[in-house]
Parts: structure tokens; sequence; C-alpha cells
């Protein structure tokens, strides 16, 4: 099969030649005004292998959010993938791989230390109840343990 080129750039990626976990420059933009912005796959299952639960999904997106802007002014977002097999990070300016991940990794030591999930109420977010701080953390964790490979995209 040989599609022909999407504008989503994932919808380019053979997912079957990528080996989560990994952190990966997903796409680069130039802004009209010549601001800079970088989405980062950051990718903690294999994908069509293995997902992520969405209340972990949904917990760790609210943990990391929170925390990763206590590391950098450069976050802009981080949202969960549909497929449920990581997220992306948007940074303003071209932050490098290796920089990324440490974001990253500080990011998710916070992420077991926390004793509760941000804003994980019906005031603040839009199903406050579909949460699980144990299930972030396991992610987290899990993601974590694997950090010498998150450079690695392919096999």
């Amino acid at each position: 099969m040989n599609p022909e080129r999407m504008n989503v750039e994932s919808f380019n990626l053979d997912h079957r030649t990528v080996a989560a976990p990994y952190v990966r420059v997903a796409d680069r933009k130039v802004l009209p005004q010549g601001d800079v912005i970088t989405k980062y796959d950051v990718r903690f299952t294999q994908p069509n292998v293995a997902h992520l639960d969405m209340k972990a999904i949904h917990s760790l997106e609210h943990l990391f959010a929170e925390s990763s802007r206590n590391h950098s002014a450069s976050v802009i977002d981080f949202s969960p993938m549909g497929c449920q097999t990581g997220y992306y990070l948007i940074l303003q300016g071209e932050p490098d791989v290796p920089g990324t991940a440490n974001l990253i990794e500080a990011t998710l030591t916070d992420v077991l230390k926390a004793t509760e999930v941000p804003a994980a109420n019906e005031i603040q977010c839009g199903w406050g109840a579909n949460h699980s701080l144990a299930d972030a953390q396991d992610a987290a964790r899990t993601f974590l343990a694997q950090r010498g490979v998150w450079e690695q995209v392919t096999a």
C-alpha cells in the first residue's frame, strides 16, 4: 500500500515501523509573524498493539499540562492522541529533542509526586469524574523507566 501524501503529518507516518516509547519532532511551523512552533509526538505505547486507558490519558493530560509550565514558558499545549497511544506536545520555538526529553522527564517526575489530579472536578473539567491519579502515575512510571530509548523512533 502506497497512499498519497496527506495534509496531516502523522497520517504519513508508517505506524508499523515505529518503536514506542519515543519522542520525535512531528512538525515545525513558522507563523506569519515569524514565530516558530514545534510539535512533538510523545508516544507512550506501540501503535496498533497497546493503548492507554482513557482515565490515565485524561489525568496525565491535566497533570502534564499544569506541571510542565513550571519547567518551561515555551509550553503551548499537551494534547492526547485520539488513538490513545500518546500525546502531542507543542512548544514555542525550536527546542531540540534532548532538551524536550528533559522537560518531559522533569514533568513526569512531578507527576509521580502528585497527590491529586489538578482541576479534576466538574467546575474546571468537562468530565471531572473521568480521572485516575494511580493510572496516570503508572503510565508516567512506565514511560520514565524507558528514558534511555526515547530518542530512538524506529527499531
